[in-house]
């Protein structure tokens, strides 16, 4: 690639970069793989329950929660996503929808795990995200989410090499600050005004920055498809590690 490549988040082109979806792929692994464990004391069997993505994107995860075996509801805020889950759909029976977060206009109690993914870290209003999603899920359920931790390492990895740096950007600037990354401490008094009982928190990471680094940087040359990150970049779950930059979690909504 000659001249620097276009950012644009929720399109697709030969010449565009879109951080949102690159990142929807690499973190797709470790998403799964934290679903699959057992939570807790909480046991939610796939076949029979609802599940809804909120940030869905191009509806990656959605589609994974479906060949678990969940009917699955994808809601993304931005219409562009919507309209490329639609053209990635591979029959799973996903049902795509746009809403923003604050507003899913969706049934009281009507799913039985609810994802939150790209949402926590880039919202303005996280009491009205995390509320939102406890008033759709029964009594129970299982609220299971990722998100990014407010540290030196952190800002110098979204707010810097994500957004800012030209070698490694792969984000509109602006996508993240400081202010909107919030440490589970935070996140978990969030939770609990919500009516939501955190039980979890995973740290996950690149098995090496220096492939995080060769990703984004083969990225933005054009001489690495966004398909071939995954592999490169290689995500790690951490249960007992504490999160350095990107976790997981999950909390119960109370009755």
């Amino acid at each position: 690639m000659t001249s620097a490549p276009h950012i644009a988040l929720d399109s697709a082109g030969p010449d565009i970069v879109d951080g949102r979806h690159i990142r929807a792929l690499t973190f797709q692994a470790v998403r799964m793989e934290y679903l699959r464990r057992p939570f807790g004391e909480l046991h939610i069997e796939a076949a029979g329950s609802r599940a809804l993505v909120v940030g869905s994107g191009r509806g990656l995860l959605a589609r994974g929660l479906a060949r678990l075996g969940f009917e699955v509801v994808a809601v993304d805020p931005a219409p562009a996503a919507t309209a490329l889950a639609l053209e990635a759909d591979d029959g799973q029976g996903v049902t795509y929808l746009t809403a923003p977060a604050e507003e899913l206009a969706l049934p009281d109690g009507s799913f039985d795990l609810v994802y939150c993914a790209d949402t926590l870290e880039i919202t303005e209003r996280p009491d009205a995200v995390l509320a939102e999603a406890a008033r759709v899920l029964r009594p129970g359920g299982a609220f299971v989410y990722d998100s990014v931790n407010r540290t030196l390492a952190s800002r110098l990895t979204y707010l810097g090499a994500f957004q800012a740096f030209p070698g490694t950007r792969i984000m509109p600037r602006g996508r993240y600050a400081a202010q909107r990354l919030r440490r589970p401490a935070e996140l978990a008094e969030a939770l609990d005004r919500a009516g939501l009982s955190a039980k979890d928190v995973s740290a996950f990471k690149p098995r090496a920055v220096r492939s995080l680094v060769r990703a984004t940087r083969g990225r933005r040359r054009g001489t690495l498809t966004d398909d071939q990150l995954p592999e490169l970049v290689d995500m790690v779950l951490q249960p007992e590690g504490s999160p350095v930059v990107t976790y997981l979690g999950y909390a119960v909504r109370r009755a």
